[in-house]
């Protein structure tokens, strides 16, 4: 069976479940080498072994919106293989609620969760890819940043920021062998969501109905995507956003 990121080095932040988790699977079953990285200790080294029993998913736990963090995930990496050809921003997860119902709090958490991690962690990779004369960042967004979402307005502010840095990134570094994307889904049918339907089943509700398909995606279209992003045939896609969104929103 062909792997054809055999050998790569790739980071996946958010990686102990859900959407992070699909993507790591994909990628290390496509041949890589996967940190995959998660807000605890013990969650991100639960994962790990789950998804690979052959060494090539190692654990990392800590909060990537903490500098410190994130640079101590990208000095054992370099210590452990010297390079680092591929970044996945996909740490974050909404506090989604009405606006006026945040609290100085949760908004700070969730420009955290969504924002600095991606920030911090592209700005510490990007040196050593440019380096290196390659390099794949894929960034997780929202379709919500485009279509208005109901009570997702501060997660837009988040998300709106990563999809801005994309096409900045992508631009500056266009011509050092590096693509900057993000990938933006609509609604997904992860474990998170369930979550939400037993406290607030209104709102996802509201969420359903805007997919023309009828549907949640499934874990495993956002990581296929993203995997694709990584490959070297996508070498001349930079700077995009790229709905995976069952036609939530068109053109």
């Amino acid at each position: 069976m062909a792997e054809p990121l055999h050998g790569r080095i790739a980071i996946v932040t958010g990686a102990g479940r859900g959407i992070g988790r699909a993507i790591a699977a994909r990628l290390l079953a496509d041949g890589a080498t996967v940190i995959v990285c998660d807000l605890e200790d013990e969650s991100a080294a639960r994962a790990a072994p789950g998804l690979d029993s052959s060494g090539r998913a190692i654990p990392f736990g800590g909060n990537l919106a903490r500098r410190e963090v994130a640079e101590r995930l990208v000095a054992d990496t370099l210590r452990r293989w010297g390079r680092i050809d591929i970044l996945v921003n996909n740490a974050g997860g909404g506090i989604i609620r009405p606006f006026l119902d945040h609290t100085p709090e949760t908004l700070a958490e969730t420009i955290d969760r969504n924002l600095w991690t991606a920030l911090w962690c592209s700005w510490l990779v990007l040196p050593h890819m440019k380096a290196a004369g390659w390099g794949r960042i894929v960034n997780l967004g929202a379709d919500s940043v485009r279509n208005g979402l109901v009570d997702h307005a501060a997660y837009n502010a988040a998300k709106g920021g990563v999809h801005g840095m994309t096409t900045g990134l992508a631009r500056e570094f266009a011509r050092d062998g590096i693509t900057v994307n993000t990938v933006a889904p609509c609604v997904v049918d992860t474990q998170q969501v369930e979550d939400i339907r037993k406290v607030n089943p209104d709102l996802i509700e509201k969420v359903y109905a805007v997919v023309p398909m009828g549907r949640g995606g499934k874990e495993s279209e956002i990581a296929s995507m993203v995997a694709y992003l990584c490959l070297d045939e996508a070498a001349f896609i930079t700077g995009q956003v790229i709905s995976v969104n069952g036609g939530t929103t068109m053109l």
